[in-house]
């Protein structure tokens, strides 16, 4: 495996969109994983206007925040309002965060439609400057047998191991890896730096990882000074 570089946000944006695009364009139907964050907002507003047959596609996420829907720092509310427009409006949703009181009861109810969507056509994720992916953070309790793909859950409560600190619910490593291909979409040089030493560094080991060291699933790290 070997880091992509990319000039701008927005070329690696476009070739994640098109791989993206290249997954869901054969008959039957079809499941996407997307993140949340600043990093996918211009893949998400391509996405929108390609015009393929969304109504086929069911589109889910990588993690939420346990916040309103209608909060800034809610990711269905990115979701709702960058993707899941123009073509792409016919796309069937399925959210993580529902009604319950806790986000591990909202993990809970949520499994059963995971595991109904697996295997995913693709999943697109960011990552943070301390390599955690969705929300698995390098401070989650026992994040490595989160991240082991036969962990027993899909999804999981967690705690927030960066700002902003707010439970949240995650997709565990089950499905993270119950994909057809990942797209690890990064930018600035942290984040670079960071992706070199675990592809260089076997001893060193943040939630990402798990990702790069799996052989089971393809996984492409498109990254941009930002």
């Amino acid at each position: 495996m070997k880091l992509e570089t990319f000039p701008t946000t927005d070329a690696a944006g476009q070739v994640a969109a098109d791989a993206i695009v290249a997954q869901l364009t054969p008959p039957g139907p079809k499941r996407l994983v997307v993140t949340g964050g600043r990093t996918p907002g211009k893949v998400y507003d391509s996405l929108a206007k390609t015009d393929l047959d969304w109504s086929r596609v069911t589109i889910t996420l990588s993690d939420e925040r346990f916040v309103a829907t209608d909060s800034p720092d809610s990711n269905e509310r990115l979701v709702r309002e960058r993707l899941l427009q123009h073509h792409a409006a016919k796309a069937t949703f399925v959210p993580i965060k529902g009604d319950s009181p806790t986000p591990a009861a909202d993990a809970k109810a949520v499994e059963p439609a995971l595991r109904g969507l697996v295997p995913f056509d693709a999943t697109l994720l960011g990552m943070g400057d301390d390599g955690h992916i969705a929300s698995l953070f390098p401070s989650t309790p026992d994040v490595a047998k989160l991240l082991d793909p036969k962990y027993e859950h899909f999804a999981v409560g967690v705690d927030a191991g960066l700002a902003p600190f707010v439970p949240r619910i995650s997709l565990t490593g089950p499905a993270l890896l119950g994909s057809k291909l990942i797209l690890v979409l990064v930018s600035g040089e942290a984040k670079k730096t960071l992706l070199e030493r675990v592809l260089g560094d076997p001893d060193f080991a943040p939630p990402v990882s798990a990702l790069i060291r799996q052989t089971r699933v393809p996984v492409r790290l498109l990254w941009s000074p930002g």
